[in-house]
């Protein structure tokens, strides 16, 4: 076990000192090399040394560089030297983090780590939290307390009795709502066409003054983070036009939570703790590794109530936190324990830092391509930018040609019927160098893909 451990140590750290080196998309060879891997089931066992070698020979040079700095196509963070570490002592532990007189370690780390994050972001100390895999079952955790608990007061408990015969739900959405709360709403039986769409303004925020006369068992879901243009709901409005009415406001807060934690940025989101939940994810803009998301409920009982389970064999609740009881999953991985070490190294200043220098060099993008005679389509208020180079093809053509190139990787988008290429910067280890060569290469690829054509469409 040492062996092989110290093997895949150093074979783990050639991967991450190649990072800054390597094209971030993996050449076709690599990826046609794969086909090694797609072999019989072997009859007999292989020495595990070997099957690691086998892994990092083929697989790794087939991996996009998500974690490299200069991977900008999705909001995706890299991974903190901390959190990394923990990660990897946390797997090693390998505790089913469930019950807190099971795994006792484990499960004051996440309690520590959920209480310092509430701090951070600035929303009210009693709120049950939930560990999950990510903002899709963030999103659907707090939603399904928010289902509990306006059906709770119409009378009905849906835990027990079901959605059949239920008094109707009215799910209230922003016409530029993220696919992780309408999966979450299917999922919950509330249906992902049944909602009133609340028209947006031009960066994509929810309008207010749009929305309907509320009555009866109602949620209403705001965004704070477009994944456009980063622009965050007037939440504080909206949870002052609806509370009257009884209505559950729920964010969606993917990234753009993390906006509270930073002086400059927290007036962005200025007013989210009036709501009743929340959802974010950790392996954005903490740069933690993926497979950590948060979901937090102003009523911890309503979470608590919506997730827990009771069995025989199961250890009694008593009156500690269990952290099984507040998440969909009743096996699960000790993902808090990465959160932990990321908070507790980064501290407040670190972490105001990440946010703070990554919209800056979202910024420095924005500039630098503004100059080049290229159209930015958002205010670039947090970490995203959206650039149009002409005509839908020739944006196309863009994008393509420089995820080819591999000097970075951005994604492509449609905002408000214009084709744009998208870029999310959201790791802590993107430098302004990583900016300037992305910036570079980008215009070296837009100018040959022009072909003539003024570049302002």
């Amino acid at each position: 076990m040492r062996d092989l451990l110290t093997d895949t140590t150093n074979r783990a750290l050639r991967y991450l000192a190649d990072l800054p080196r390597r094209r971030v998309a993996p050449p076709p060879e690599a990826v046609a090399a794969l086909a090694a891997l797609d072999e019989p089931f072997p009859d007999a066992p292989t020495d595990p040394g070997r099957v690691i070698e086998l892994l990092d020979r083929v697989a790794s040079p087939a991996t996009i560089t998500i974690p490299g700095p200069r991977f900008f196509g999705f909001v995706a963070g890299g991974v903190l030297p901390a959190a990394l570490a923990a990660n990897w002592l946390a797997g090693t532990w390998d505790q089913n983090t469930v019950y807190m007189s099971v795994t006792p370690a484990t499960s004051t780390l996440e309690q520590v780590a959920l209480r310092w994050i509430l701090e951070i972001l600035g929303l009210p100390a009693e709120c049950g939290g939930a560990f999950v895999t990510g903002a899709t079952i963030a999103n659907f955790s707090a939603l399904a307390a928010a289902r509990r608990s306006v059906l709770a007061r119409a009378g009905w408990d849906v835990e027990g009795d079901g959605l059949t015969g239920a008094p109707p739900v009215t799910v209230i959405v922003g016409a530029e709502v993220h696919p992780a709360v309408t999966k979450s709403l299917g999922l919950l039986g509330l249906g992902r066409r049944r909602v009133v769409t609340v028209a947006a303004d031009a960066q994509g925020r929810m309008r207010a003054d749009r929305l309907p006369r509320v009555a009866g068992p109602t949620i209403v879901c705001t965004q704070v983070g477009n994944v456009n243009t980063g622009a965050c709901d007037p939440v504080g409005e909206i949870c002052a036009r609806v509370r009257e009415a009884g209505a559950w406001v729920h964010v969606d807060g993917a990234f753009g939570l993390w906006a509270a934690a930073a002086p400059e940025r927290a007036h962005l989101v200025a007013g989210v703790a009036a709501a009743d939940s929340w959802a974010t994810d950790a392996h954005k803009w903490l740069n933690v590794p993926f497979d950590s998301g948060l979901a937090l409920v102003r009523d911890a009982e309503a979470l608590r109530a919506a997730m827990a389970v009771t069995a025989e064999y199961l250890p009694p609740s008593g009156t500690q936190r269990n952290p099984g009881e507040y998440t969909p999953e009743l096996s699960r991985r000790a993902r808090g324990v990465e959160v932990w070490a990321a908070l507790r190294s980064l501290g407040r200043r670190g972490l105001a830092d990440v946010i703070e220098t990554t919209c800056r060099l979202a910024r420095r993008f924005a500039d630098g391509l503004t100059a080049a005679g290229y159209e930015i389509l958002n205010d670039v208020v947090l970490n995203q930018v959206l650039v149009s180079f002409g005509e839908p093809a020739v944006t196309n053509r863009v994008i393509a040609g420089l995820q080819a190139d591999g000097t970075c990787w951005c994604g492509g988008t449609v905002w408000q019927g214009r084709t744009a290429m998208r870029i999310s910067v959201s790791n802590f280890a993107t430098t302004a160098d990583d900016v300037d060569r992305s910036l570079a290469a980008m215009l070296r690829i837009a100018a040959r893909s022009l072909d003539g054509p003024s570049p302002v469409g």
